[in-house]
């Protein structure tokens, strides 16, 4: 029964993996503008809140094993590791950016980035990790779990990868260390799906609850706190803000639709 969900899983993450090195070779080749990344912050935005709303939510409520207790746990402790780890990246962030401009100063001249922004890489892999993990436990909660947070998963890796490779491309470094980081990148999250049907399939109901219930709160902060507090710091239009609600549309026709 495992090897069949880790097969299914494999196979679901190919496309979230895929997107991730497209976002990044993206943004590499032909970087979109402020605009354009500010329209796909709404749309994955959009598109993570319907799959919370359509699919993984309904999912903590109906479990026959629910049990509140195990969800709030869930839900306290997610809230609580993304809280730390922005603050963690904010502060690791600043630190690296103030070593590098003291370095720079005292050689008098920029000669490129010397070490990659290890807070910021460390902050995504642990988002793409937890992104991971919830494709596989969708497959050992359902097909129709699964395909849905997959699909919300996959554009929401995909500006991950626009933005960090954006983010090191405007520190200096060069195409292929920036495409390597990428691929890297990339793979965290089929380690993620795999670890999270191997440590999740056979775990008991109040682990899985409370798991889905702290993907539930990653989720949640990554959409209100990350995609769109970014996407409002360019000029708003109408139409970008529309991208918000066509995200949420499409994912609610599509679980419409698997239903």
């Amino acid at each position: 029964m495992q090897s069949t969900l880790l097969v299914q899983a494999a196979r679901l993450t190919i496309f979230p993996v895929l997107a991730t090195i497209v976002g990044t070779l993206v943004a590499v080749w032909r970087p979109p503008g402020t605009r354009t990344v500010a329209a796909i912050q709404h749309f994955a935005a959009g598109v993570v809140i319907a799959a919370l709303a359509g699919e993984v939510l309904p999912d903590l409520k109906e479990r026959e094993d629910h049990k509140l207790v195990w969800t709030a746990v869930g839900f306290a402790l997610g809230v609580a590791v993304m809280l730390v780890l922005g603050a963690w990246e904010r502060r690791r962030s600043a630190a690296e950016k103030a070593r590098a401009a003291s370095a720079t100063g005292a050689a008098g001249t920029a000669e490129g980035p010397r070490s990659l922004p290890m807070g910021m890489l460390i902050a995504i892999g642990i988002d793409l990790v937890i992104d991971g993990m919830l494709v596989g436990l969708g497959v050992t909660l359902g097909s129709a779990t699964g395909l849905i947070i997959t699909i919300a998963l996959t554009i929401e890796v995909l500006f991950l990868g626009v933005s960090a490779a954006l983010e090191l491309l405007g520190e200096g470094f060069g195409r292929r260390t920036v495409i390597w980081v990428g691929v890297v990148l990339a793979l965290l999250v089929g380690v993620g799906a795999l670890g999270g049907v191997l440590l999740l399939g056979g775990a008991p109901a109040t682990v899985q609850v409370a798991f889905l219930a702290f993907g539930a709160a990653a989720l949640l902060f990554l959409a209100i706190e990350e995609l769109i507090v970014e996407a409002h710091e360019v000029e708003e239009k109408a139409w970008m803000s529309a991208m918000l609600f066509a995200g949420f549309f499409i994912i609610w026709l599509l679980e419409a639709l698997v239903d």
